[in-house]
């Protein structure tokens, strides 16, 4: 069964990108502050911009779609060309 790159690459980019605005989101308010923090912080050192602050959330959201889509992108490519039917 062949896989559809585009759509699983647009699904991808839509949960890393859900993911990294709930993880800053949570880590601004302060009885969650921490949380995920030092995941965060690597993130920080790759996605030039990005820091855990309001602005931040839409910086990591769209660095978030670009690397999840690529991600996916590339996964279902590479899958597609192992499997031969």
């Amino acid at each position: 069964m062949k896989l559809d790159p585009k759509s699983f690459g647009l699904a991808g980019g839509a949960l890393w990108s859900a993911g990294m605005v709930f993880m800053t989101v949570l880590n601004l308010i302060p009885f969650f502050k921490g949380y995920a923090g030092q995941m965060l912080l690597a993130i920080q050192s790759f996605y030039p911009g990005y820091e855990i602050s309001w602005p931040g959330v839409l910086i990591g959201a769209i660095y978030g779609f670009v690397d999840g889509f690529i991600g996916g992108w590339l996964f279902v490519w590479v899958y597609n060309k192992f499997n031969k039917e």
